[in-house]
């Protein structure tokens, strides 16, 4: 059984679906792009202040799921543009400091425009 998590802290989901899903020990979480959650505004013009903005989303998930960053066993990201590839590396290296498996992709276009979106899966300490 799977449970669906939504927090406040994180942009609404965009479209049908959820910010995050709970199955077993694991989440998965929906990919963040870099809106303000009070907003729903993009937050920031460059790379680094997107990034910086995701990470802080994703965290706020995670939490809300019962979790952390430090947790993660897998990301994937995808970049508007991997000219940004060394820039987005230098602030996704302070969030995800334990160096999760990773897949990095570029993608024509995101959503409102996002130069970066993220979505991870992080494991939950068991349950009894």
């Amino acid at each position: 059984m799977s449970s669906k998590i939504h927090t406040d802290h994180a942009p609404a989901a965009i479209g049908p679906y959820s910010q995050a899903v709970v199955t077993g020990n694991l989440v998965f979480t929906s990919g963040q792009i870099a809106l303000d959650p009070n907003t729903g505004a993009l937050v920031g013009s460059t790379i680094e202040e997107q990034t910086h903005q995701v990470c802080k989303n994703l965290t706020a998930v995670l939490l809300a799921a019962g979790t952390t960053p430090e947790r993660t066993v897998k990301t994937v990201c995808f970049l508007s543009d991997m000219a940004n590839f060394a820039a987005f590396n230098e602030v996704y290296a302070s969030y995800f400091t334990q160096k999760p498996a990773r897949s990095c992709v570029a993608v024509k276009e995101l959503p409102k425009g996002a130069l970066v979106e993220v979505k991870v899966i992080a494991e939950r300490e068991e349950t009894v």
